[in-house]
């Protein structure tokens, strides 16, 4: 069963593609919309944040996982922290993280503290006027939403338990305009030998082109 956790402004919808070729496979495939991210959502009304997204998905994996089968959680850029903060909780129930050009993030550190200059930039630029969310970028897809700022400045909590999780795959995009998005997890995962690790001649919308390079990553998981 793979679990699908989108980045930032983007929803179960990304991963539609994707999802469509692994069930061909045989293989179950649950496209995740986090909380804030539906068409109808209000952040006024609902605040969202990083522990928010962590417990939707604990609860999600708590149901997939109840007859005793683990799940892949695969994230795409935010999400990494998502699926990382999960895996944390009940590292058991997880048989494989793939990070899809994420953030890799130690306890105490949250995606404000990793990321690049121009992406903080950007962040302050398309903040609005509640505070609240962070406009999608002009070139996104109309279904992008605004995306809760505060899972971006909470730290995550993690014990590090995560890592006993026994399959772990990282992709990095280099050819990403304004410079790749994850330097320091790049450096820190490049020669991990608990990582398999690969660079793609992508953008960070790793899906941009089709989901084939994706699903070679993970179609034996």
């Amino acid at each position: 069963m793979f679990v699908l956790v989108p980045g930032a402004w983007h929803g179960g919808w990304w991963y539609e593609p994707l999802a469509v070729e692994l069930q061909k496979l045989g293989h179950r495939a649950e496209c995740v919309t986090l909380a804030g991210l539906w068409p109808d959502d209000d952040l006024t009304r609902r605040p969202v944040n990083l522990t928010t997204h962590v417990e939707q998905l604990d609860t999600l994996v708590e149901d997939l996982t109840a007859g005793g089968d683990p799940v892949v959680l695969v994230g795409h850029s935010y999400a990494g922290q998502v699926i990382n903060g999960v895996a944390d909780r009940n590292p058991a129930r997880v048989s494989a993280l793939v990070h899809l050009d994420t953030d890799v993030v130690e306890d105490g550190e949250s995606c404000w503290d990793v990321t690049t200059d121009a992406n903080r930039s950007y962040f302050l630029d398309a903040i609005g006027g509640d505070g609240l969310g962070l406009a999608p970028m002009p070139f996104f897809d109309d279904r992008a939403r605004p995306h809760p700022f505060a899972t971006l400045l909470e730290k995550s909590r993690l014990t590090g338990a995560w890592r006993e999780v026994p399959i772990k795959r990282y992709a990095a995009a280099l050819d990403t305009p304004g410079g790749v998005q994850a330097p320091t997890t790049m450096a820190k995962l490049r020669d991990d030998p608990a990582w398999r690790y690969e660079e793609w001649p992508t953008t960070h919308n790793v899906l941009r082109d089709g989901p084939e390079r994706v699903l070679n990553l993970i179609r034996d998981l």
